[in-house]
C-alpha cells in the first residue's frame, strides 16, 4: 500500500532535496567575485554573470533586484538614466521606472571616468550608491538628481584625477541629496572638504581619511555645527597631514569641547612643523601654537615653533646647571671652617717663599759677597805676603 502523503514514508524521497534547498535558501549572499555583475532579489537569492567584456550597464537584471553590484567592468562613462532605460549612444531620453525596488547600487573598480547629468535617474528607490575605486575625471552637477531616497553615497579612491573642476562639480551634485547620511571621501588627496558636504542638513558621518588636509579652518568648523536638534556629523580624519601650527589652533578647541565627534582623534598625527613631526594632535599644548605678530595666515609659524621642543630642553638643562650650583655652594658652606684654615696655610707658604726670595736678592746684591773672579790659565798663584 503507498503510503498517503500525511506519513512520513511519504517525504522519504524528497527530505534531501528539500534539506539542500532550505540550506541554499539560509545561505547569505556571496560576495559578487571580480569580473561580474550580481543582482538579488527579494528573496536574497543570487544570481551572477560575467561583466569581463561589459561596457554598458546590463539590461537582464529582473525589476525585482534590490541589489545589483558590478565589478571589473569597463563602464568609462555612465549616460543619462544609464540603469533605467538610458540611450546609449549618448542621446538622453526621458527616464523610465525600470529598477523600481533597486536600494543598493556598487559600481567598484569599472574603470568609470565621467558621470554625466541623470546617471542615475529612474532609481527612486536607491538608497547606497558607491563609485569608489575609479578614476573620475569628469561629474556632471546633477549626476544624483532624482535620488530622494540616497542615505549612502561612497566615492573613495575616485576623485584624486579630476583635479579641482571636478571637486566644483561634485559641490554641485551634492548639494540636492538633502537626505544623505553617509559620505566616503577618503583616499582622494583633497586639500579642504567641499562646502556642500559640510552643509548637507542630515549628514551624520563624513569620511576624510587619507587625504591632503593639513586641517579645518573656522568657516569649516562652523559649517560642522547645526543650530537646530539634530548632532552635527562624525568626522573621520586619520592619516591626513596635519599642520600643527597657528591655524591649527581652532581645530585643537573644537575637538577637545567635541571628541566624540571624531571617532578616531587618538590617530591623529602632525605631520609639519618638524619639532613636533610625528606627535599626538590631542596631546598638542595651545602655548606652542602660536602666531607670529600680524601673521594671520599663519605664514612663519615654523619660526615660532622652532620650539617647543629646544625650549623644553633648554629649560631642562637650565634646572640641572642650577641644581648643581647649589650643591657647590652647600658644600663650600659646610666646609666653610677647612677652606678658610686651608687659605691661611697658602697665604703663610707664600709669605714664606716671598721673604726667602727677598733674602736672596739681598745677598746677591752686596759686592762684598760677591764671588772672587777666576785666575787666568798659566798665571802663578801668590800668597798675601810673598812680597812678590
Amino acid at each position: 500500500m503507498a503510503p498517503h502523503a500525511g506519513q512520513p514514508g511519504a517525504w522519504g524521497p524528497l527530505l534531501p532535496g528539500l534539506l539542500l534547498l532550505a540550506a541554499a535558501l539560509s545561505r547569505p549572499a556571496a560576495p559578487c567575485p571580480f569580473q561580474c555583475y550580481c543582482f538579488a532579489g527579494p528573496k536574497l537569492l543570487l544570481r551572477c554573470a560575467s561583466g569581463a567584456e561589459l561596457r554598458q550597464p546590463p539590461r537582464d537584471v529582473p525589476p525585482d533586484a534590490r541589489n545589483l553590484t558590478i565589478v571589473g567592468a569597463n563602464l568609462t562613462v555612465l549616460r543619462a538614466a544609464a540603469f533605467a532605460g538610458g540611450d546609449a549612444d549618448g542621446e538622453e531620453k526621458e527616464a523610465g521606472v525600470r529598477l523600481p525596488l533597486l536600494t543598493a547600487l556598487r559600481l567598484t573598480q569599472n574603470n568609470i571616468e565621467v558621470v554625466e547629468d541623470g546617471a542615475f535617474d529612474g532609481l527612486p528607490s536607491l538608497a547606497a550608491l558607491d563609485l569608489s575605486q575609479n578614476p573620475l575625471r569628469a561629474l556632471g552637477g546633477a549626476a544624483f538628481r532624482g535620488l530622494p531616497a540616497l542615505r549612502s553615497l561612497q566615492l573613495n579612491q575616485a576623485l584624486a584625477q579630476g583635479g579641482p573642476a571636478l571637486l566644483e562639480k561634485l559641490d554641485a551634485a551634492l548639494a540636492p541629496l538633502a537626505d544623505l547620511r553617509l559620505l566616503g571621501l577618503a583616499g582622494n588627496a583633497l586639500s579642504r572638504l567641499p562646502p556642500a558636504a559640510l552643509h548637507l542638513p542630515r549628514l551624520e558621518q563624513l569620511d576624510a581619511r587619507r587625504n591632503a588636509l593639513a586641517g579645518l579652518g573656522t568657516d569649516e568648523l562652523r559649517a560642522l555645527e547645526r543650530d537646530g536638534d539634530l548632532p552635527g556629523p562624525r568626522l573621520l580624519l586619520a592619516d591626513n597631514p596635519l599642520r600643527c601650527g597657528c591655524t591649527a589652533r581652532p581645530l585643537l578647541a573644537w575637538m577637545r569641547n567635541a571628541t566624540e565627534r571624531v571617532p578616531d582623534a587618538r590617530r591623529l598625527r602632525c605631520a609639519a612643523p618638524r619639532p613636533l613631526h610625528n606627535r599626538s594632535f590631542l596631546d598638542l599644548d595651545e602655548a606652542w601654537l602660536r602666531c607670529a605678530d600680524g601673521d594671520a595666515d599663519g605664514r612663519g609659524e615654523e619660526v615660532d615653533l622652532a620650539g617647543p621642543e629646544l625650549e623644553a630642553s633648554y629649560v631642562f638643562f637650565g634646572l640641572v646647571l642650577a641644581l648643581i650650583g647649589l650643591i657647590f655652594l652647600m658644600v663650600l658652606y659646610l666646609n666653610r671652617r677647612g677652606i678658610q684654615r686651608w687659605m691661611r696655610n697658602l697665604r703663610e707658604a707664600c709669605r714664606d717663599q716671598m721673604e726667602g726670595y727677598h733674602y736672596r736678592y739681598e745677598q746677591d746684591a752686596d759686592p762684598r759677597r760677591a764671588p772672587a773672579p777666576a785666575a787666568p790659565a798659566g798665571s802663578r798663584a801668590t800668597s798675601p805676603g810673598s812680597g812678590l
